[in-house]
């Protein structure tokens, strides 16, 4: 497999919307977060919007969606600090559906929604960050996350790339969706195949050894484009569920960063992390961490387990 400098990102600004580095709020947590974990990356999600999974409509340019103009300072105060920044596309459903159930009638049904109505929206709006990405020369760009539904349209996807190709000549990756590292056939279309590692904690190895095969026949470097546990009870077993577990539990989380910076360093072909999320314009005070529930590890004894972990990777990498 092809080398990759080790990219240990934090996933910052979710679903922020149109303006939100006009205050100030954003830039000190991206200064905290730099100084209290140690990454040396982030990950920058521009977020479009359509109603429901089987809706053709992708919004991109409304206020409910960051601008150029946001990422431009996002991308310059990263670079300020020492970051490296991946420009990363994603949809949300309006309904409350994860973007994993986008899907279409295939082959087509007349009178039906289908993948050539949604494609070309979903396109524009990928190529759109592309534009951002090349504007603020980021060191990588995402062109999609976790759409499970939409996994099998290789040859649609195979055009989105060739046309942000068109206008972004840095690398590209797709982040896939946890346990399907080995089922998309066009890892031949990106540069670095990435995925959503929420693994439980007493299967870590098992899925490592099977995501590495996956890599090494695609013969392409690899990342986890999102990562990471919720601070509740049992959530080290279902670490992909926001939904789960009532009670709050530093030590889960604590336990299940742990183990998973373990199994990075026992599986060396993994290039990279994106632990999820660090927030940009609603990070609470420190001391309030021991009452948040979320995955953000600020205020939290899992980030101390990222600070140890970015500087051992500092030295060896």
């Amino acid at each position: 497999m092809q080398h990759m400098p080790f990219l240990n990102a934090y996933t910052f600004g979710f679903c922020e919307k149109r303006g939100f580095t006009a205050g100030s709020a954003w830039k000190a947590s991206l200064q905290l977060m730099a100084r209290s974990t140690g990454c040396n990356a982030i990950i920058l999600p521009v977020t479009a919007w359509q109603e429901h999974p089987w809706s053709t409509e992708v919004v991109s340019d409304s206020p409910a969606v960051m601008d150029e103009a946001d990422v431009a300072a996002v991308c310059a105060e990263a670079k300020k600090l020492g970051l490296k920044v991946i420009l990363k596309a994603m949809v949300n459903c309006r309904d409350g559906a994860w973007r994993a159930y986008i899907h279409f009638f295939d082959p087509p049904v007349p009178t039906e929604p289908n993948w050539s109505d949604w494609f070309p929206n979903w396109t524009a709006h990928v190529c759109r960050v592309a534009d951002m990405a090349r504007e603020n020369s980021t060191d990588m760009l995402c062109v999609g996350c976790e759409m499970v539904g939409t996994d099998g349209q290789a040859g649609h996807w195979r055009a989105l790339i060739a046309e942000v190709r068109q206008r972004y000549s840095g690398p590209i990756t797709y982040n896939c969706d946890k346990y399907q590292e080995d089922r998309v056939t066009w890892w031949d279309a990106v540069d670095v195949i990435s995925s959503s590692g929420y693994y439980p904690i007493d299967q870590l190895d098992e899925h490592f050894e099977r995501i590495r095969a996956a890599a090494e026949k695609a013969d392409r470097p690899f990342m986890f484009m999102e990562c990471g546990c919720p601070a509740r009870v049992g959530s080290e077993y279902r670490p992909n569920d926001w939904r789960f577990g009532e009670g709050i539990d530093m030590d889960v989380q604590r336990r299940w960063y742990e183990a998973f910076t373990d199994a990075i360093r026992r599986h060396p072909f993994v290039r990279g992390t994106g632990w999820w999320d660090w927030h940009a314009t609603r990070l609470y005070p420190e001391y309030a961490g021991v009452d948040d529930n979320g995955y953000c590890t600020w205020g939290k004894p899992a980030n101390e387990v990222l600070k140890r972990f970015a500087a051992e990777i500092g030295e060896t990498d």
